[in-house]
């Protein structure tokens, strides 16, 4: 952390040193990246930059929108540039696995991967989404353990909340999907949520909307992972009757920007008891990353309180 002086003026004319805390870019300045397509809505460059300072760390956080043919070369100029890592968001989270040198064991399982440390050009890929977003509902006092949960989308955000819930003590979870390249993972989640733990979890097309009605119906919990909500799908829902939902639940939607949603709209209309942005999940999976990438701890009430202020 570096004080930079400044000369001002008092009301009488009079010359004085006025001096304010900030972080100064020099040759030793790290940086750490978003990698994701789009990436121009993240708060993730705002809530890192803020604990880089907070925690006097000579380190930036930049957003890149990476085009999906040029991963390749944004994964490889996190070791040219020598950057402590990356975030790794929506659409690349399994893509960008093939081209990491190593798995942490929990990326491995999930088989998905939010979070990039450079350990000297040898590029280790983590998952931090789950724990975000089972730390999310307990800062909120929602409980998994013993609960059903309805689940839309298991791709790069939906895996990891899939089998983190599981492990938290999950009773019944039903996962449904389109019919896309995921239908493969899903049935793979299901398999191993099975065998490893004591939820019983079933995989089922959202084309049966009859079926996923009555999964909603029955549930705990709603989570919609699916990315519906932001960018240019910002009109879009899966569930756009409020009828579908009941007052004695939790609705999450992992879409954090905008901070209300057209599915949170529609839960308000049916008096959802909780209703949860992917704010929450932000933070706690970040707090994770940044102890990864600068082994320090993120002052996460600090970051909460100057990020989602205006909330």
């Amino acid at each position: 952390m570096a004080i930079r002086s400044t000369m001002d003026y008092d009301k009488d004319g009079t010359c004085f040193e006025r001096k304010s805390s900030v972080m100064e870019i020099d040759g030793h300045t790290a940086l750490v990246g978003l990698i994701a397509h789009p990436a121009g809505h993240s708060q993730s460059p705002a809530m890192h930059n803020l604990a880089f300072e907070a925690d006097h760390i000579n380190a930036r956080f930049l957003a890149f929108d990476v085009e999906p043919a040029r991963l390749n070369t944004a994964i490889d100029t996190i070791r040219a540039f020598k950057m402590l890592g990356a975030s790794i968001s929506m659409p690349f989270k399994q893509a960008v696995i093939p081209l990491l040198d190593e798995l942490d064991p929990a990326a491995k399982m999930i088989g998905a991967v939010n979070t990039v440390v450079n350990h000297d050009g040898h590029l280790t890929g983590y998952t931090t989404d789950g724990i975000g977003f089972v730390n999310a509902l307990k800062d909120e006092g929602v409980a998994l353990k013993g609960q059903t949960m309805t689940l839309a989308g298991v791709g790069g955000a939906g895996t990891p909340i899939a089998i983190q819930a599981a492990l938290a003590g999950l009773k019944t979870l039903n996962i449904f999907n389109i019919n896309d390249a995921a239908v493969v993972n899903a049935k793979r989640i299901v398999t191993e949520i099975n065998e490893q733990t004591d939820c019983h979890a079933t995989f089922t097309l959202l084309d049966h909307q009859d079926q996923f009605q009555d999964a909603i119906a029955q549930s705990d919990l709603y989570v919609d992972a699916t990315g519906l909500g932001m960018g240019k799908l910002v009109d879009q829902a899966l569930v756009t009757d409020p009828t579908w939902f009941h007052p004695n639940m939790t609705v999450f939607d992992t879409v954090y920007a905008p901070s209300e949603t057209k599915l949170m709209r529609v839960a308000k209309q049916a008096n959802v008891a909780h209703i949860l942005n992917g704010q929450g999940m932000l933070l706690n999976q970040g707090a994770a990353a940044f102890k990864l990438w600068t082994g320090q701890a993120m002052p996460v009430e600090q970051v909460r309180e100057h990020l989602f202020k205006e909330d």
